[in-house]
């Protein structure tokens, strides 16, 4: 994949965690005819301000700015970022980003009829 200008990368750490997006507000971030998976991570940084920042100015210039991750496996990957927002905490900024995201990155979960949660790799 081409190397983005605008982005933000995840330099050390675990691969993020992406929680699918359900709230009607979110889903409105989406500006698009296909209907791509909106997920959210939350991220623990110093400068959460200036990187808000920095989606701020791409989206100013009308340019894209992207999330760049390694997967599980290593391999470098990027999301396109919709939304930024910073929240200071006791312990440090954090940094929540809502991307869109190729539908392999998300695990689709369901409470089957007896109440325990079981994965369905179905549900799309």
């Amino acid at each position: 994949m081409d190397d983005f200008e605008d982005k933000i990368t995840i330099i050390e750490g675990p691969p993020p965690t992406f929680g699918v997006v359900n709230e009607e507000w979110e889903l409105g971030l989406i500006e698009s005819s296909v209907f791509p998976v909106l997920a959210v991570t939350q991220l623990r940084t110093f400068n959460g301000h200036e990187l808000v920042e920095r989606c701020h100015r791409a989206w100013r210039k009308k340019s894209p700015i992207h999330l760049e991750f390694r997967s599980e496996d290593g391999l470098k990957q990027h999301a396109p970022i919709v939304a930024a927002r910073n929240v200071d905490t006791e312990d440090g900024d954090l940094l929540f980003l809502w991307v869109r995201l190729p539908d392999e990155f998300i695990e689709y979960k369901r409470e089957d009829q007896s109440g325990d949660e079981g994965l369905d790799s179905d549900l799309q």
